[in-house]
C-alpha cells in the first residue's frame, strides 16, 4: 500500500475510495473543490503531474485527445489546447450527448486557452459532437480515485468513465490500442485486488503523478463495447445518447436486452407498438408521403386531437431523403416516444409529432435527443409555433 494509504485485506471498491478520500483530506493534499469525497479528487501537484503528458510519444503523436472535465485534469486540457490538438470533453453526466469539442476563439492567447480549459470555458467555447460526427480519438485521459501499477482503476463509483469509453467503442471512436492515461497523486497508487474488477471496468496504460510516469503494461482487456445486460432502464432514461446507440446496435442485430428489462417494460413496449399500429394508414397513403404530400397519422381514440387545443407539437428536422416514415415510427416506438399524431413531410425533410401535453412532449424531446437515422443526427425540439385545436402549423420551423 503505497503513499500512506493502508488498505485492509478484503477491502471493497468503496473501502478503497473512502480510504483515499480520507487520506487526501487528512494529509493536506486535497485541493479545491473540497471536500474531495464522492469526486474525482483534485490534489496538490495536479498541474505538475499533467506536464508529464508532454514527454509521452503517445501525446505528441495524437491529433484528438479526450479528457474528462474534472478539476485535476484542467492543466492537461490546457496543454492539449496549447499544443493545437483537438480537445474533446464528455458532457456532464452525459445528459446532452457524449462529447463537446472545445473551440478556442481565433488567435486565443495562453490566458484564453486556460479559460477554455476550465469548467466555465468548456460551457462557453464548445460545440457538441453528434453520433455521426465521425470522431476519432487518439488518446484518452481519465480521472481516478485509485489506480494500481498494474493499470487497474477505481473511479468515484458512478460508472461514467467506463460508460464513456464503452460508448466510444460503440461509435468506433477508439480502437483496442488507443492509449488510456490517468493523472493522480502518488498516494492514489495502491494495490487493488483483481477480484474487485469487473468486465466493464476501464484499465489504464499510463499513470502520471507529481513524481512518476508509470507505464503499466496492462494486459487486461478494455471494455469491448456497451454491456447492455449491465445497463439499467434508469440509466437509459438519464443518458439520451445511450438510447440512440442502443437503437443503432439493435438495428445491427445485436442483443441489447437491459439489466432490468422485465414484463412491465415489455408490456409498455407492446402498448406503444399497438398505439402506433392503430395509427397506421394504408400503404398507398405512406407512398404518397414519399412523393412529398403531407402524411398524417391520427389516433381515433384521442378526443383532444380536434377539440381542447391542449396538445404540444414536437418538430423533427434534418431527416435524410432516404429515410422513410416507417423508420421514424420504429424509432419512436423504441424510444417510448409514440405521439398521438405524426405529420410526415418527407420532401421538406421534417415531421411534426403531437403529444397530449407539454410535459409529455418535453419528455419525448429528451428521449429523442441525439437520435440518428440514415447517418444524420435529427434535430428534435418543441415546435416554435404551436397549432390550435389540433392543426399543425407547418411553417413553424423554416429550416431543417
Amino acid at each position: 500500500m503505497e503513499g500512506g494509504v493502508r488498505l485492509r485485506a478484503g477491502a471493497s471498491k468503496q473501502d478503497v475510495r473512502e480510504k483515499v478520500w480520507d487520506y487526501l483530506e487528512a494529509s493536506g493534499l486535497a485541493a479545491f473543490p473540497r471536500p474531495v469525497h464522492r469526486r474525482i479528487p483534485n490534489f496538490q501537484g495536479a498541474s505538475h503531474a499533467a506536464t508529464r503528458l508532454l514527454g509521452l510519444q503517445e501525446f505528441k503523436a495524437a491529433n484528438t485527445v479526450k479528457i474528462n472535465p474534472d478539476a485535476p485534469q484542467k492543466n492537461a486540457r490546457f496543454l492539449t489546447l496549447e499544443a493545437r490538438k483537438t480537445l474533446l470533453v464528455p458532457t456532464p453526466r452525459l445528459r446532452t450527448g457524449l462529447f463537446n469539442r472545445i473551440v478556442p476563439p481565433s488567435g486565443a492567447t495562453k490566458e484564453i486557452l486556460r479559460i477554455c480549459a476550465t469548467s466555465q470555458g468548456i460551457k462557453e467555447y464548445s460545440v457538441p459532437v453528434g453520433l455521426d460526427g465521425k470522431a476519432r480519438v487518439d488518446l484518452v485521459v481519465v480521472g481516478s480515485v485509485a489506480v494500481s501499477e498494474k493499470g487497474w482503476r477505481i473511479g468515484k463509483g458512478e460508472g461514467y468513465a467506463d460508460m464513456e469509453y464503452a460508448m466510444m467503442v460503440s461509435m468506433g471512436a477508439v480502437q483496442e490500442d488507443t492509449p488510456v492515461i490517468t493523472i493522480v497523486h502518488d498516494c492514489q497508487v495502491v494495490d487493488i485486488a483483481e477480484e474487485l474488477l469487473d468486465d466493464h471496468d476501464l484499465t489504464v496504460d499510463y499513470i502520471l503523478t507529481p513524481t512518476r510516469t508509470i507505464k503499466t503494461n496492462c494486459k487486461r482487456p478494455k471494455p469491448q463495447g456497451i454491456l447492455w445486460h449491465k445497463v439499467s432502464y434508469e440509466m437509459l432514461e438519464k443518458i439520451p445518447i445511450l438510447k440512440s446507440l442502443r437503437y443503432r446496435e439493435k438495428q445491427a442485430g445485436k442483443d441489447v436486452t437491459l439489466q432490468d428489462e422485465h414484463s412491465d417494460l415489455a408490456h409498455a413496449t407492446t402498448l406503444d407498438e399497438k398505439a402506433m399500429a392503430e395509427n397506421t394508414r394504408p400503404q398507398a397513403a405512406a407512398g404518397s408521403a414519399q412523393r412529398g404530400q403531407p402524411y398524417v397519422e391520427s389516433d381515433p381514440l384521442s378526443p383532444r386531437l380536434g377539440g381542447s387545443g391542449t396538445m404540444t407539437t414536437v418538430y423533427v428536422g434534418n431527416i435524410p431523403p432516404s429515410v422513410r416514415v416507417s423508420e421514424l415510427k420504429c424509432a419512436l416506438r423504441e424510444f417510448h416516444a409514440t405521439p398521438l399524431r405524426l405529420s410526415w413531410q418527407g420532401a421538406q425533410r421534417r415531421a411534426f409529432l403531437d403529444y397530449k401535453d407539454k410535459a409529455t412532449a418535453e419528455s419525448a424531446v429528451s428521449s429523442l435527443k441525439g437520435l440518428s437515422l440514415g447517418g444524420h443526427t435529427l434535430r428534435v425540439e418543441l415546435a416554435k409555433n404551436q397549432r390550435n385545436k389540433g392543426q399543425v402549423e407547418i411553417n413553424s420551423q423554416k429550416g431543417v
